[in-house]
């Protein structure tokens, strides 16, 4: 490794948690941590820090929360720090010009997708929910645009048609946290050349909404088998049914499922089987193999189904 560095680390959830912990592994001089401000979270809507705010606290790193890095104020504490570089992780907010210049060796940024591709808020979840086989790791040099910087390192893992975001997230949280270090030390000693992202293949990871949570089951099995991959852990795709002898529909978060070979000219949103099969517009089927309902915990299909049976024939819309 080159001579430690001084830098800030700037993130906010557990994704970045792991790749903080091992610059600090390497012997890095972490200056400064930037983390997004305490949000109320729980039933108690008591202020809680971010991942990365709790973990830096505990190894008695200086953090920093500010709602924006606009004002001069800002701009002037972060160029006193003195920074050879700083690795941005997931941070969450938009880094003006005189943020990106204050560093003697710039901003590195590791983004949770293969770019030009998914550049945005939510890469891991728009790859999948996209049906793309492989994602990965980039590490960028910031520019102003939206991570639209050269790269100069990637790591690469398959997407296959069981993973969901959770174990995707716990992949590309791996590979980042061995990425960093590498990309650090090569642009300290100018062994990785950054290299511009190709014009083509530019794709956009919008940040999820509402409306992408709700199953349209008229859409094909591939579609509605990879948004509820995509969305789970969080934040669930969902559809609703109504019980036997109830007027009131009930919801269902859809926390994971796989494609069935069986062809079906059942209506979409049929239940097929006493397992929840469930027919989808494209005359294919998806079998939801884990699910919670208002008030629950997540369950195993199985274990689902023993405390609430919904059987052959009933309709999810």
């Amino acid at each position: 490794m080159t001579k430690p560095l001084r830098i800030a680390f700037m993130g906010s959830p557990d994704i970045a948690v792991g790749v903080l912990k091992a610059l600090i592994a390497v012997g890095h001089e972490i200056a400064c941590v930037y983390s997004q401000p305490p949000r109320p979270a729980g039933r108690g809507k008591k202020l809680t820090p971010t991942a990365v705010h709790a973990f830096a606290e505990s190894q008695g790193l200086e953090v920093r929360t500010p709602k924006s890095l606009k004002k001069a104020p800002e701009q002037e504490a972060f160029a006193a720090l003195g920074l050879d570089a700083a690795v941005v992780v997931a941070y969450g907010l938009i880094l003006p010009q005189a943020i990106l210049d204050a560093p003697r060796l710039g901003c590195l940024n590791m983004h949770a997708s293969i770019l030009p591709r998914w550049r945005g808020a939510a890469p891991i979840q728009r790859a999948i929910m996209a049906g793309d086989t492989e994602t990965g790791v980039d590490a960028m040099l910031m520019d102003a645009g939206l991570d639209t910087g050269p790269v100069l390192a990637s790591r690469r893992t398959p997407i296959s048609t069981e993973d969901t975001a959770g174990s995707v997230h716990d992949r590309l949280m791996d590979l980042a946290s061995e990425l960093a270090p590498f990309a650090l030390a090569g642009l300290a000693d100018g062994s990785l050349t950054p290299r511009p992202q190709p014009e083509e293949g530019v794709t956009y990871a919008h940040k999820l909404g509402p409306a992408d949570q709700k199953v349209d089951w008229s859409r094909s099995a591939r579609e509605v088998d990879c948004q509820i991959r995509g969305l789970s852990p969080f934040p669930g795709a969902w559809c609703e049914w109504t019980p036997p002898g109830s007027a009131t529909p009930v919801r269902l978060k859809l926390l994971d499922s796989r494609r069935s070979g069986r062809e079906t000219s059942a209506p979409a949103g049929m239940v097929l089987d006493d397992n929840l099969l469930v027919a989808c517009g494209d005359g294919g089927a998806v079998r939801l193999t884990r699910l919670q309902k208002p008030g629950g915990k997540p369950l195993d299909v199985d274990v689902f189904l023993n405390g609430q049976p919904i059987p052959p024939d009933t309709m999810l819309f």
